[in-house]
Order: structure tokens, then sequence, then C-alpha cells
């Protein structure tokens, strides 16, 4: 049976190889071209480098960096570790020197996303796949609800919005605008996309707030997989989409970023919804199977992961908050998304 699996997993990893390999040959091209680049414009270097003389870089980032990349590309694993350590340290390092300076904020703002991409590339060569069931920990394990009780559940969700909004739409938010101004990276909104921004974030935050509802009310669980429901939730929200949480949380975050005039926040709410779709959605389907089955799987044929279905009825039935017959009867329908994540 483990050589069955085994052998049915060959042609999956050895995709996700492929693509860890190209994304050191986008990388290694990328990255010649900048130097290029900066060699014919002045302004380029200026933006990406600062005052840092590109000759004393050159001598170790091309090796390291570009032809490390290529030979990564190639599948050479010891240069799969070359590559991705050298681009850490220059991200570290380009964050330091931008915030001390304020120069070469750009150049920081790259050599983050560089980093980040050969962290997620790196382990597709190396093992196959990215190890994201270690993220799977604390508060983000899945474990059912420890009470089916309304009210402590619905004070649970309560303060887990709190907490998840206040980190993630408030405070990081914040901390990444200040390196954008800090890194003279700072653009002016247009009013209409900041009245846009605050329309958008209030609609998706009542969404989120309705969804996290929907699952203490019908699932006898919360938003945090530590708290997950005990039933599959296909009532409220969760009747039009899979994940109406998630759907929110992205909303609301890149709605921050146009309420506070951030275009660092837009990325960084589009990053995270990428990253969540990738490596934690997968383990949250899976569990679903395993727990739900059939009830699963049909409800996933019927709604959409991401496109919202409008043709559900009877509507009145699926707005409705509480379901029939009160506390005894609140598991009867329950949670989709168990940890449906919070803001993204």
């Amino acid at each position: 049976m483990s050589r069955h699996v085994t052998s049915a997993n060959r042609p999956k990893k050895r995709v996700r190889i492929f693509h860890g390999r190209m994304y050191f040959a986008l990388q290694a091209l990328a990255g010649a071209a900048w130097w290029l680049g900066i060699s014919m414009s002045p302004r380029l270097q200026t933006a990406t480098l600062g005052g840092i003389d590109p000759l004393l870089i050159a001598v170790i980032d091309i090796p390291l960096f570009v032809i490390g990349s290529a030979l990564a590309a190639l599948n050479l694993r010891w240069a799969v570790w070359i590559a991705t350590g050298w681009t850490v340290l220059v991200a570290a390092g380009m964050v330091v020197y931008a915030t001390a300076t304020t120069e070469a904020g750009l150049g920081a703002v790259l050599m983050i996303l560089a980093a980040l991409g050969s962290l997620l590339a790196g382990p597709l060569i190396l093992l196959g796949r990215i190890p994201s069931d270690r993220l799977l920990i604390g508060p983000f394990a899945f474990h059912a609800s420890s009470t089916r009780v309304r009210g402590r559940l619905l004070l649970r969700t309560t303060i887990q919005i709190v907490i998840f909004w206040g980190v993630f739409l408030i405070i990081l938010p914040v901390i990444i605008n200040a390196f954008e101004d800090r890194w003279n990276l700072s653009y002016k909104f247009p009013i209409l996309l900041v009245v846009t921004g605050f329309a958008v974030l209030a609609f998706s935050s009542v969404i989120g707030v309705w969804s996290a509802r929907a699952i203490a009310n019908f699932g006898s669980g919360t938003p945090l997989p530590a708290q997950m429901a005990h039933h599959l939730v296909t009532r409220g929200p969760y009747a039009f989409v899979r994940n109406p949480m998630a759907i929110a949380g992205i909303a609301q975050g890149v709605s921050m970023g146009l309420l506070i005039g951030s275009w660092l926040v837009v990325v960084y709410a589009v990053i995270g919804s990428l990253l969540w779709n990738w490596l934690i959605r997968p383990h949250e389907e899976a569990d679903l199977h395993d727990r739900f089955g059939n009830e699963y799987r049909e409800y996933a044929k019927r709604v959409d992961c991401w496109w919202p279905r409008l043709n559900r009825s009877p509507i009145a039935d699926v707005l409705e908050e509480e379901p029939p017959g009160g506390e005894a009867s609140a598991g009867e329908a329950s949670a989709d998304e168990r940890s449906a994540d919070g803001p993204t």
C-alpha cells in the first residue's frame, strides 16, 4: 500500500521539483537583467542600491545569487542552499541599510520578495514539497472545540476576531506603512481609491463576522483551528462560497492598504492570500474530507471554493442566523472552514 502511494506521488513530486527549478531559473535571469540594468541606468542603481558601490556587491552577488540560482535551476542541491542563504542574507542587509539611510528602499522590497521566493522554491527542489504541515502547531493545529455552548463559542469567536484583526489588519499594516515611509516608497492614492477602500473594508468585515457567527451557531466551533467546528457548515455565507472568511480577510487586507494609502500593504495582503491558498488550504480541505467524507465532497461539488454561487435556495434558509430549535440543535449544520482562518 505504501509503495502504491509513493509511486502515485512521484509525478506530483517531479512537477513540484520542476516548479522550484523554474523559479530559480527566472531568479537567475532577473538577477542578470538587474545587473545589466544598473550598469545602464543610474536612476535604477540609486533606487535599488542607494550609495552602495555596485562593484563591491557584484564580486559576491553575481557568483552567489545569479550563478548560484542558475546552478540551482540545474537541480544542483548544494547550489539551492547557497543561493537561498545568500538571498536571505542580502534581504536582511538591505532592510537594515534602507532603514538606516532611507535609501535603496526598492532594493529592500525586491530582495525580500526574492528571499521569500527562494525559501519556497528551495524545499520544492530539496524535498519535492513545501513542509507547510509544520505550520499547523499551537493555535493552528486542528482540534475540535472543547465546548458546544453557543454563548462561550460566540465569546471565544469575538476574542479571536479582535486579536486577529488587531494583528493582521492594524499592527502589521502600520509597521509595513512605517517602513514604506522610511524607505521613501510612499505613493499618494487618489481619494476615490481611499473611499473605495473604506467601503470594501466595511463590507468585508460584515462578511467576516457573519462567517464567524455561522461557525459558532451552526458548527459548534470557532474560526481558530484549535477550536474548530464539530460539523460541516453549509449555511449562512457558506451556502454561497466555501471560504467566505478567507475572502473577507483578503478584501480587508487590500482595503486597509487603500484606506491608509500603502501599496506595500496591498502587496502584503495579496501575498498572504496566495500563501494561505497554497500552503494551508490543502491541509484544511484534506481534514474536511477525512472528517466529513461524502458530506463534504457533495458540498464541494455544489459550492465553489472562491467564486460565490448566487443561485442558492431557499434564500430565507441561507440567511437564517439561528438554527431551529435553539441551543440544542446548533450542531446540526456546521463548519466548513473550521479554521476559516480569520484575516489573511
